[in-house]
């Protein structure tokens, strides 16, 4: 198989894991807002960072973050220095929404990795070093990632 193929076949593969993630419900958020939600556990962003890091225009992640601070799950915040400069950070409601969202999106996967045989877990948990370093621009250390919430 080739590069472009395997970039290929991967696209949809990730494509169709990613669309039955966001299949799966999720206690009072979207699956975007999930998303944005796990973008902001490491600490604050700017809008303009969080929007380019969702590959959206900023107005679009205005409206996610609108209906975010109105959930109480985000808090925004100006700068002292220069209050052009937006940032959106977790509240520990957010915390706790996605700590909840992640447990279930753990236990769909883990369900559907219960149906697989030992082979073909084996060959996923070998992959995940290398899906690591593709998902990332720099060098990613030897392990997979491993969110800390998915241990809990």
């Amino acid at each position: 198989m080739t590069d472009h193929d395997l970039a290929a076949s991967l696209n949809l593969l990730l494509r169709d894991l990613v669309l039955a993630l966001r299949a799966t419900p999720h206690e009072g958020v979207s699956p975007p807002q999930l998303t944005v939600l796990a973008t902001l556990e490491d600490g604050p962003l700017r809008m303009t960072a969080l929007a380019a890091r969702h590959g959206v225009k900023l107005p679009t992640m205005t409206a996610q973050v609108n209906r975010l601070e109105r959930d109480g799950l985000v808090v925004r915040q100006r700068r002292d220095r220069d209050a052009r400069v937006v940032t959106v950070e977790l509240t520990g409601t957010g915390r706790i929404t996605l700590r909840r969202g992640i447990a279930h999106r753990t236990r769909f996967l883990a369900e559907r990795l219960a149906g697989l045989d030992d082979t073909e877990r084996d060959a996923i948990a070998a992959a995940l070093p290398a899906l690591a370093r593709l998902a990332r621009r720099d060098d990613p250390p030897a392990d997979p990632p491993r969110h800390r919430d998915y241990q809990r």
